[in-house]
């Protein structure tokens, strides 16, 4: 092993989240990109999809890193804040009030998995 990997290399085989955990990350994309709301980061509002697609970026950055093991990892990790400039990330919908991202995506990952019937 170099100098360079033992000092930055992370794991390469087992890096991937569980099954699970990519199926709620995935859907949490999904209903990002669809919700149609304004995502606040850095000082501008961008669309749905633009946040959908940072927020993948960023989520597949950390995952190849092995630091994203659960939907609450994603969220804590990469749709919090700005890893640049440390500020919050926030949501809006409609007319509905700004809301800290961190906040409206963990309500929707305990609506995703409250049981239905």
């Amino acid at each position: 092993m170099t100098l360079a990997c033992a000092l930055g290399c992370g794991p390469a085989a087992d890096a991937a989240p569980p099954a699970i955990a990519n199926t709620e990350i995935n859907y949490l994309l999904g209903f990002v990109e669809q919700s149609g709301c304004q995502f606040y980061r850095n000082g501008s509002w961008y669309t749905s999809k633009e946040a959908q697609a940072h927020l993948r970026d960023k989520y597949q950055f950390l995952a190849a890193k092995g630091v994203i093991k659960s939907a609450e990892d994603f969220i804590e990790q990469a749709a919090t804040r700005s890893s640049l400039s440390g500020k919050a990330y926030a949501i809006k919908c409609g007319s509905a009030p700004v809301v800290p991202t961190n906040q409206w995506l963990r309500e929707v990952l305990a609506r995703y998995r409250a049981p239905t019937g």
